[in-house]
């Protein structure tokens, strides 16, 4: 494929990580092996994949791993709803994160539909 530091939806979704790691830093301690290790995996698992996949020879492999970021993307949705709904993030945090999340996500179904149709 391609170096994954030069795909748009990789940098977009590198950033959403360094995004939610600097939130949960605030969650509360009792988090920390719950909700906060829950979130950062889903998140830093979208881009991971988008790496993982970027190292793949057939179509197929290379979809399949951008096929699971995003299952992982939408994962992380869900916790930030989560951690909106249980107050540890404000309204204007989930909203900033939740329009990332919608961007990457038209981005990674457009690439994903790229790959399979080669």
């Amino acid at each position: 494929m391609q170096n994954y530091k030069d795909l748009k939806v990789w940098q977009k979704s590198h950033r959403i990580v360094l995004k939610v790691y600097q939130l949960t830093n605030g969650f509360p301690k009792s988090e920390v092996y719950g909700l906060v290790s829950q979130y950062r995996r889903s998140a830093v698992s979208v881009s991971a994949n988008l790496v993982e996949g970027c190292g793949k020879y057939s179509s197929n492999d290379i979809a399949n791993f951008f096929q699971i970021a995003l299952g992982s993307l939408h994962e992380s949705e869900y916790y930030n709803l989560l951690s909106k709904d249980l107050a540890y993030i404000s309204e204007e945090e989930y909203k900033n994160l939740e329009e990332q999340f919608r961007e990457v996500k038209a981005m990674l179904v457009a690439l994903i539909k790229t790959v399979r149709n080669k």
